[in-house]
């Protein structure tokens, strides 16, 4: 699988599904399968079993990975939903908005 360009504490706005035009920052991401994890959206039940003595169980409410495809990184220069660009700047490659060119 490709390297992700989208990356942690991005801010990104959700394109599809129950979710869409939700904005979120990116908890985590994982590569390997292609996808990320928002906060805030594509929520699901989990159901703890309590694993040592006197801790609890119960239903808790977490966020669940979707696919990158699905979210798209938000400027934080324009405040748009851009592309993710590359750009050589003083010998090191920085991801670049491809609306107003500044760095992400």
């Amino acid at each position: 699988m490709n390297s992700l360009k989208i990356k942690k504490n991005d801010t990104v706005v959700i394109l599809s599904g129950k979710d869409r035009g939700k904005q979120g920052k990116v908890l985590g991401t994982v590569p390997s399968e292609g996808k990320v994890v928002v906060e805030g959206c594509n929520m699901v039940t989990c159901h703890i079993k309590p694993r040592r003595q006197g801790e609890e169980g119960g239903i808790v409410k977490r966020e669940a990975a979707i696919y990158a495809s699905k979210v798209q990184v938000v400027c934080p220069k324009c405040g748009k939903n851009t592309r993710v660009g590359y750009e050589l700047r003083d010998g090191k490659k920085v991801r670049t908005c491809k609306k107003c060119g500044a760095e992400l």
